[in-house]
């Protein structure tokens, strides 16, 4: 995966907010204000790219913690240096083996890389030992609140991954997504009769559904 498929993917505004952590009200006003805009559409249905999602973040987080509320621009250019850095040690935002974010913020708004087991910042200097970091892409927690999922494998059957179906959270080595097993649930149709249409085990069309019922997208009866 290469540092510019990060911004692939293509998310209209409940989606953008749903998957960033951050409110839709918020993520329009910054885009008026030329802090975090759409890099897919920033006219008329304004769409936001997966680097968007992650920039959202940054914003968000450092406005929570009063550490940023002067920010005036993106830190997109950031965000992109890091992903040119792990692309540069041939690192994959989205190896599987590696379980944890490897691109960090401090409480500033500093970024860092996680290189397998060293900590660099975006000149390749190694972060001190005891450095308060929290994993950009990780699930996203204000005041112990989870605001949004994990922006790779948002459940354990699921993966999000900007090149394929538009960047949409999908069960793994497929191109199913989790609003359309979601979709067919809030429907009326059991899980046991989705994971049968789709050959998939019933754990995995919980997983789309929790996931859905998360993120707000659909409206399922009480």
């Amino acid at each position: 995966m290469t540092p510019t498929s990060v911004f692939n993917g293509c998310y209209d505004a409940n989606r953008a907010a749903a998957l960033s952590g951050v409110p839709k009200s918020t993520i329009y006003w910054w885009a008026r204000q030329g802090i975090v805009v759409p890099s897919v559409s920033p006219v008329q249905e304004k769409l936001w790219s997966f680097g968007d999602l992650m920039t959202l973040r940054i914003v968000h987080w450092l406005r929570h913690e009063k550490a940023g509320a002067d920010i005036k621009a993106s830190p997109m250019p950031m965000v992109r240096q890091a992903l040119a850095l792990l692309d540069e040690y041939d690192l994959d935002l989205w190896d599987a083996a590696e379980g944890r974010s490897p691109i960090l913020v401090d409480p500033r708004g500093r970024i860092f890389v996680r290189l397998h087991e060293d900590v660099v910042d975006l000149h390749g200097a190694h972060a001190l030992p005891k450095l308060q970091t929290w994993g950009l892409t990780e699930a996203f927690t204000i005041d112990g609140e989870v605001k949004g999922p994990d922006l790779l494998a948002p459940r354990a059957n699921l993966r999000i991954i900007p090149g394929k179906v538009s960047g949409e959270p999908h069960v793994v080595d497929t191109r199913i997504t989790s609003l359309a097993l979601a979709s067919l649930s809030r429907d009326g149709f059991s899980t046991g009769q989705i994971a049968a249409m789709y050959d998939l085990s019933e754990h995995v069309v919980d997983d789309a559904v929790s996931l859905e019922k998360q993120l707000g997208t659909l409206e399922f009866a009480a």
